[in-house]
């Protein structure tokens, strides 16, 4: 196998997020060699037959890292994407598989990537579906571009692996028709104009990004328009002014008041199902392309709206986190609440709260809840959402976690999580940790920052009782994970005994080798890869004493993934090795 070459190959699985592992199909006898490398490739489904060009080799190990080129063959399941952009446009991963397919798909990603770090039996709970798989985002950020160099003017998504085309999304299948008809009469606005986005690499240019939040529930909607201050970067060409015009200064100079009056009354004008409660204009003259405002003006309107989520109402922001899906956000957080269970009388630490969603609904069983988010404007929208729902048992601090938790007096009986997508800094989870509270229930979006804050949690001495998928992101390849952590106690109190030297050798073989040992020693030999999990159940098999779940769940039996019997030959030779068995 060579760098830069294109080879066919067939899609065997697809892990979170979205990364394919394909089995090369060698052209002749000469390369059956290639067969053996584990090549992964993202944007593909499982059983398709594609095309890819390697791009990283890592022979030594016999892996490799391809691009996608071309679908051969679809895989079985796949159905026609509803969206015409579907092939192009990099938001929706799964929208050609049916939607009990995407469920079945995620399931398994997350279940695997759970076996993987948790060593106990654990309650694996079936994924929770959205009950709107499409037309259910309650947010987007579009952005201002071009197609492709020097083309015309375009608002949308960007292009599947492209940081600099965007195609023109006005008819997106993820979203409440409002929206393609908002981005249509917006983007048509701009190109009268004749002013040029705002390049990413010059930093010049005028139109950023347009920002729409519709309330699933209320059907209230709020527009956000970014732009530069740059009001004198022109387009040449026939969707802007020609060269001629600029170079002579022809131009009419853009009036950035009659301009904005203009877009309130095209948009008021629009026949829109929801109602449009607010037009903003936010300025950000940062070279870096993310959404933000060093000013916002309300040009129509206000500058909120609100959402209502079972059974309270919430005020959202311009710029303040709430879950994308609002219907899907009701069992992600019903299962939340499921898992948090009594809390009668006590004190709940809500961290990285947002506008305090999961703390409201708490709040009405709780003694109190404490919140703690770091981005002040969803602090704020967050007091005045208790405040509408007559809950005065919600405190909220802004700050970062990590800082603001030293600044509480109070212990919490009970912490909940809802981290950004990166997890909870290190640093943050031990003090977290340091609490000692009986239960956690950690809200993740992205499964696996939630698998690398289990290993710690694990460590500390948490045990994982249950896990649940919940899909807010239907035809995305992104998933809710949902988690209940248990603490494991010593106990406290001990009794002298003697041992023989004998009975210390029936136990002392666990020290032998660590589960990274043979792991190693298993992908050496036998070229396979097993989990923590799997070589717990053989060392049980073989009469290795592990420790003992004291927090099993309810149910009589937890679903868990049973270890291969290919995968459990390699691993007691393994132990053998070690000299364990």
């Amino acid at each position: 196998m060579k760098k830069g070459m294109d080879y066919i190959g067939v899609v065997e699985r697809v892990d979170f997020p979205n990364k394919g592992y394909v089995r090369v199909l060698p052209e002749s006898e000469e390369n059956a060699a290639d067969a053996e490398i584990r090549v992964t490739v993202k944007g593909v489904l499982e059983g398709q037959k594609i095309k890819f060009r390697t791009t990283k080799l890592h022979m030594s190990n016999k892996k490799a890292e391809g691009c996608l080129v071309e679908i051969l063959t679809p895989a079985p399941q796949e159905i026609k994407a509803p969206c015409a952009l579907s092939g192009s446009c990099g938001g929706c991963a799964y929208q050609s598989l049916p939607y009990e397919a995407q469920l079945a798909l995620k399931e398994e990603q997350i279940h695997r990537l759970m076996d993987a770090v948790i060593t106990e039996p654990y309650e694996f709970m079936p994924v929770r579906r959205s009950p709107q798989p499409m037309y259910y985002r309650n947010k987007m950020e579009f952005s201002f571009g071009n197609e492709y160099k020097d083309g015309p003017l375009a608002l949308g998504l960007h292009k599947k692996g492209s940081f600099y085309d965007i195609l023109t999304t006005d008819d997106c299948q993820i979203v409440h028709g409002d929206y393609n008809l908002i981005l249509r009469e917006v983007l048509a606005l701009a190109k009268e104009t004749g002013l040029a986005h705002f390049h990413k690499i010059t930093h010049k240019g005028y139109f950023r990004h347009l920002v729409i939040r519709r309330a699933t529930k209320t059907g209230e909607i709020l527009v956000n328009l970014v732009t530069s201050s740059d009001t004198e970067t022109y387009i040449a060409g026939a969707d802007g002014a020609s060269h001629a015009e600029i170079e002579s200064g022809s131009m009419k100079q853009f009036d950035e008041g009659i301009f904005f009056r203009k877009l309130c009354e095209r948009l008021l004008a629009l026949p829109l199902e929801g109602t449009l409660t607010g037009i903003l204009h936010s300025r950000n003259n940062s070279p870096a392309d993310v959404v933000a405002s060093e000013q916002t003006t309300v040009l129509y309107g206000k500058d909120y709206f609100y959402e209502e989520l079972l059974g309270l109402r919430f005020r959202i922001t311009p710029f303040s986190f709430f879950q994308t899906n609002s219907l899907g956000a009701e069992v992600l957080y019903g299962t939340a609440r499921e898992f948090i269970g009594a809390v009668d009388g006590k004190l709940v630490f809500d961290l990285y709260s947002g506008t305090g969603t999961i703390a409201q609904l708490v709040a009405s069983v709780a003694r109190k809840v404490i919140g703690v988010e770091i981005v002040e404007e969803a602090v704020e929208a967050a007091k005045e959402n208790a405040a509408e729902n007559g809950l005065s048992n919600c405190e909220f601090i802004a700050g970062d976690v990590l800082k603001m938790l030293d600044t509480i007096e109070e212990r919490p009986d009970m912490i909940i999580l809802d981290p950004p997508r990166d997890g909870i800094h290190p640093k943050a989870l031990d003090r977290i940790i340091s609490y000692g509270v009986e239960h956690l229930v950690y809200i993740s979006c992205k499964p696996t920052s939630l698998q690398r804050d289990l290993v710690i949690l694990q460590e500390k001495g948490y045990h994982v009782v249950k896990v649940c998928p919940v899909d807010e992101f239907p035809m995305t390849a992104h998933v809710e994970t949902v988690c209940l952590l248990s603490k494991l106690h010593e106990a406290k109190h001990h009794v002298n005994v003697t041992l023989g030297m004998d009975e210390l050798d029936v136990t002392s073989v666990e020290s032998k080798a660590t589960y990274e040992e043979i792991k190693e020693y298993v992908l050496e030999k036998h070229g396979l890869r097993v989990t923590n999990l799997y070589i717990a159940q053989v060392k049980r098999k073989c009469g290795i004493i592990e420790r003992e779940n004291y927090n099993k769940s309810k149910s009589e039996v937890a679903k868990q993934t049973q270890c291969p019997e290919d995968k459990e030959m390699a691993i007691r030779d393994a132990l053998e090795y070690f000299g364990m068995v």
